[in-house]
């Protein structure tokens, strides 16, 4: 009869698989603003805010295999939503790969839904802006009424 072994020790690393996360590459070791900064960093495409080039997520991958391809894509909206990168794309005339080399040109739609995108932005934040300033206002009315109120109320509490 053979005895079980029912200790409670960890196993020794020397037993892990060679598909366990201890020993493969470290996929998911990025946030994807990490991820950003370590591309501009890296690459002058992204460091210069360049219009990138149309599969510029392939010349990352090929240049960095490691990366977790969803935290590289996460990283990839974030560069291409920046207002930087936006307000470069509505007037860039060339695309440009991971080293800042010219590459195919940017078309008039994708510069026209820069602007957009940019027009969109600017047009919210003014709604936030007049939101907040109305919102103060209302405070400032608000406050002034409370006082009045109490003044009244000191008022007339004293002729009683």
């Amino acid at each position: 009869m053979k005895s079980m072994n029912t200790s409670t020790t960890p196993t020794p690393p020397a037993e892990l698989s060679a598909e366990s996360p201890a020993t493969t590459p470290a996929k998911a070791a990025y946030t994807p603003r990490s991820l950003l900064k370590q591309l501009q960093t890296q690459f002058p495409a992204f460091r210069d805010f360049l219009p990138l080039s149309i599969g510029i997520d392939k010349q990352v991958l090929a240049a960095l295999p490691e990366l977790d391809r969803k935290t590289m894509r996460a990283a990839l909206g974030i560069h291409t939503g920046s207002l930087r990168y936006l307000k470069v794309m509505e007037k860039a005339k060339q695309r440009h790969d991971l080293d800042g080399k010219p590459g195919a040109a940017v078309t008039d739609e994708h510069r026209a839904h820069a602007t957009q995108v940019l027009k969109e932005r600017h047009k919210k934040e003014a709604e936030r802006k007049k939101a907040e300033r109305d919102a103060a206002a209302a405070a400032e009315a608000a406050r002034v009424h409370a006082e009045k109120l109490s003044q009244l109320a000191a008022k007339f509490s004293r002729k009683g």
